[in-house]
């Protein structure tokens, strides 16, 4: 590959990837792929999935698969809680799901933490 046509990193989009051996590797994140899975996961880049692996869209309803502590509850979120409509958000620390559970108010959840229903 040409120094000059290096993809930008799929993790954080810098621009100073290099070549080693026959990895693409970013100077800035410390992420390494292959050239060749870098372009596929392009076009999984913004897809998220949840712990079974099903694709999640804007408007789903999904199912708390384990019981979560919530700061400040003394009860938390209870597994099998069903929460409608959610909105998918670049959020903080893996926090990729915005939504509404009934009893706690809007918050945030994490994809590993939920199934499709």
């Amino acid at each position: 590959m040409d120094e000059n046509n290096l993809p930008p990193c799929p993790e954080c989009s810098g621009a100073y990837t290099y070549e080693m051996g026959v990895l693409l590797v970013c100077p800035e994140c410390g992420h390494e792929w292959s050239p060749a899975t870098g372009v596929s996961d392009e076009g999984e880049a913004g897809v998220v999935r949840d712990a079974v692996g099903n694709v999640l869209a804007d408007g789903d309803t999904v199912t708390v698969i384990r019981t979560l502590k919530v700061k400040g509850s003394p009860t938390g979120i209870k597994a099998g809680t069903k929460v409608r409509n959610i909105r998918l958000v670049d959020g903080v620390d893996g926090h990729d799901i915005d939504c509404k559970v009934e009893g706690f108010g809007a918050m945030q959840l994490k994809s590993s933490v939920v199934k499709k229903a």
